[in-house]
């Protein structure tokens, strides 16, 4: 039924305007009312705070784990993809989401953090950029990471288990783990040495990163 929506220009055009206003992102009252809370997933004794914006959509999936909290002023938006948030997770103040994102446990986001899985196209240069066709690629952030204020993590970037990313950060690669990143754009700046089991500095040359997927 839902492939035979998607591939149905009319009913698909129909049904998102019963789902949100045209040219908006936020769902329409009865949406959040009633269909949300039986779609999407709320773990025991998580929260969300009151001025969280929460642009999320049945026709994709969002789900936060048990004792985690999204602190006010963030915004969710799960319209081009899925976002998850696993156990014991703090997305910290006024952070932007926009799926597909899949948060681990334990992880610890602070204040104005922006990850966001979509980009706009650009290539034709005779459509106004918000006309063209958006493209996706998942961010993924490994358990017990810790993402500074004020980065950015861009599309198709897997941010590795217990990463630290400095505040600041423009994170454009994919960082293993065990790792912490800095700069623009980020670069890994200490690795834990599993033999001496100690964090050790890199050299300003060495580079390890990924391109994102």
């Amino acid at each position: 039924m839902i492939e035979s929506i998607k591939k149905n220009p009319a009913i698909k055009k129909i049904l998102l305007y019963l789902l949100m206003p045209k040219n908006q992102a936020r769902p329409r009252l009865w949406v959040r009312l009633f269909i949300n809370p039986l779609k999407h997933k709320k773990g025991k004794g998580s929260r969300i705070c009151w001025n969280t914006r929460m642009d999320v959509l049945p026709f994709n999936n969002f789900s936060i784990g048990k004792n985690s909290t999204i602190e006010d002023f963030s915004v969710v938006n799960n319209g081009m993809g899925h976002v998850q948030i696993g156990d014991h997770t703090r997305v910290g103040i006024s952070n932007v989401l926009i799926g597909p994102v899949e948060i681990g446990n334990h992880v610890i986001i602070a204040q104005n953090v922006v990850m966001s899985g979509l980009n706009h196209g650009y290539e034709d240069i005779h459509t106004p950029i918000r006309l063209q066709p958006c493209t996706t690629s998942p961010i993924c952030i490994g358990n017990d990471s810790w993402i500074g204020a004020n980065a950015v993590i861009t599309a198709g970037v897997q941010i590795g288990k217990h990463v630290i990313v400095a505040a600041g950060s423009i994170v454009t690669k994919s960082v293993p783990d065990y790792s912490i990143v800095a700069g623009n754009p980020a670069r890994i700046i200490k690795q834990y040495n599993s033999t001496t089991q100690i964090w050790e500095k890199v050299s300003p040359n060495y580079s390890p990163l990924r391109d994102a997927a």
